[in-house]
């Protein structure tokens, strides 16, 4: 296949974005979608027949950990990116809880220099907050970084940010979009006590839901809410796990005024805890997969546009470090390949349309962070795209995991939807399987 042909004709695609679908012809040229038309004629472009096909805006991503520095044994920018474009993710946003923390601007330009010397896929890096680095904080970039992350639980060391004049200071000075952690880890403390009281180091995976609890969730969520209302932050609460949260949220806005945004994770709108039974740490996350009610709520709220982003919170941890006991088994897991087919699965059942999840992985993430010219088939717009067969069983099995880690929660699963093209930047960086490693993705830009 010609990786680098400058133009590119998708014919006969049907187009789902912005509330339609449609059939038209696509014309790619120099990384941008030069036309949109019924009928385009073919030239000395590549042509890729795209008949009976869906074609998507490439998946934004604004929650990822691809481990790199100093984590690679889990994952780095380079197989992670790899397993995106498969998914059809063409830019991903990634946390700072790396080694080091991500914590002063030269070591998050150290980041961006990685990316673009290995990722395949678009990035942006998020710049860490900290006890102490709040001037550090304020030198970042809002034109060319997506926004800081502060861990307000479920975080280790100087990125444990809960205390209350730390996150004043923060809520009342940061003018970029902050992304929060949300679980109060005073009473994850105290259920975890209560949990080693009755079953010592022995705590069934079972009880992760309760020792990781909404009450927790729902403590720590709202303190954001009121510090971001307080201060006029612009507050993006992360991985929503709970029915009792969703009060916290407002649907009347557009999208761009709104000055509280949240995402839900794929895996809390999958998984139950039920499932524990069959996937235990495999499944285990922060916050924690809970009740069937609450992802019912959840699924209900992304229709209803209270939550506002579907993301992975793809968080990749190797085998053998899952096999653990509970205490000792990390929370997290890879998703960035599954995403998408996932999502479209959960279509197929009813529960989503097509339309509703390219709003909430497409379009809704270059809203709500204000990304230039991305999440949309539009012409003039980088040519970031996802080409779907939705008649094409496939399996999730080791020998097609993309991953570093090598295993994946959704292992044994058939998805109907197959990923056959993903376009970065007008590159076909990912044709059938076969994933074209000498085009790199870009730094996301940001209107702001």
């Amino acid at each position: 296949m010609a990786y680098l042909c400058n133009k590119m004709l998708i014919k006969n695609a049907t187009l789902i974005n912005e509330g339609h679908q449609f059939e038209a012809d696509v014309l790619i040229k120099n990384q941008r979608i030069e036309k949109i038309a019924g009928h385009i004629t073919a030239g000395h472009e590549q042509v890729v027949e795209a008949a009976g096909k869906w074609l998507l805006p490439g998946v934004i991503d604004d929650q990822v950990h691809f481990r790199e520095p100093g984590l690679t044994h889990k994952a780095d920018i380079a197989t992670e990116s790899r397993a995106a474009v498969a998914g059809g993710i063409t830019s991903f946003m990634e946390m700072p809880n790396t080694v080091p923390n991500t914590l002063t601007q030269e070591l998050l330009e150290e980041k961006y220099r990685l990316g673009a010397a290995k990722s395949v896929a678009n990035y942006s890096f998020y710049m860490g907050a900290a006890n102490d680095n709040l001037e550090e904080v304020l030198k970042t970039d809002p034109h060319q970084v997506c926004g800081v992350k502060v861990f307000m639980g479920s975080s280790t060391g100087n990125m444990l940010v809960d205390n209350r004049q730390t996150l004043e200071g923060l809520f009342a000075r940061v003018e970029l979009l902050i992304a929060t952690h949300c679980e109060d880890e005073a009473t994850i403390r105290a259920n975890q006590e209560a949990a080693r009281a009755t079953y010592g180091e022995e705590v069934p995976i079972a009880l992760h839901p309760q020792i990781r609890s909404a009450e927790a969730c729902y403590l720590s969520s709202s303190m954001a809410v009121e510090l971001a209302r307080k201060h006029g932050t612009r507050l993006h609460i992360l991985h929503i796990s709970t029915a009792d949260e969703l009060a916290l949220f407002d649907n009347r806005l557009p999208l761009r005024q709104k000055r509280i945004t949240a995402e839900v994770c794929v895996h809390h709108l999958w998984f139950t805890d039920a499932d524990y039974a069959d996937k235990g740490t495999l499944i285990k996350w922060n916050p924690a997969v809970k009740r069937a009610a609450d992802r019912a709520a959840l699924r209900q709220a992304v229709l209803d546009n209270k939550l506002d982003v579907i993301a992975t919170d793809h968080a990749p941890h190797t085998w053998q470090e899952k096999q653990n006991p509970y205490f000792k088994a990390p929370s997290g897991g890879p998703l960035v390949q599954h995403s998408l087919p996932a999502m479209l699965e959960l279509c197929r059942q009813g529960v989503f349309t097509p339309e509703k999840v390219v709003e909430k992985m497409c379009h809704a993430p270059a809203e709500m962070f204000h990304i230039i010219d991305r999440g949309y088939l539009r012409e003039g717009y980088y040519a970031d795209m996802v080409l779907v067969d939705p008649e094409a069983p496939w399996t999730v099995a080791k020998e097609n995991i993309l991953a570093k880690c090598s295993w994946s929660p959704f292992e044994g699963q058939t998805f109907r939807h197959r990923i056959t093209h993903t376009w970065v930047n007008g590159a076909l960086v990912y044709d059938n399987g076969r994933i074209n490693d000498s085009s790199n993705g870009q730094r996301l830009l940001f209107d702001r």
